[in-house]
């Protein structure tokens, strides 16, 4: 499982919930593709950082959320072979 093409493209909030959402798809069960795009809705509810106005500081969250997220693709890519 290799990171979704475009992630290059993440530049807003929106279009990280978006490859978020469909990072969830590669994910080898329901309940786990369940499971996470919980937390993300939960997440992006804006609440955590949703004062943030700083661009380089949106960047860097996006920029986190997206290796969380290869971290764990690629742990569960581990636990398959």
């Amino acid at each position: 499982m290799l990171p979704l093409v475009g992630v290059e493209l993440v530049q807003t909030p929106v279009q990280l919930y978006r490859y978020l959402l469909r990072c969830c798809r590669q994910l080898p069960t329901a309940a786990m593709q369940q499971h996470y795009r919980h937390a993300i809705r939960q997440v992006s509810g804006y609440n955590s950082h949703s004062d943030e106005d700083d661009p380089e500081r949106i960047q860097m969250i996006i920029q986190r959320a997206i290796a969380d997220a290869d971290w764990i693709l690629e742990k569960v890519r581990m636990e398959t072979f």
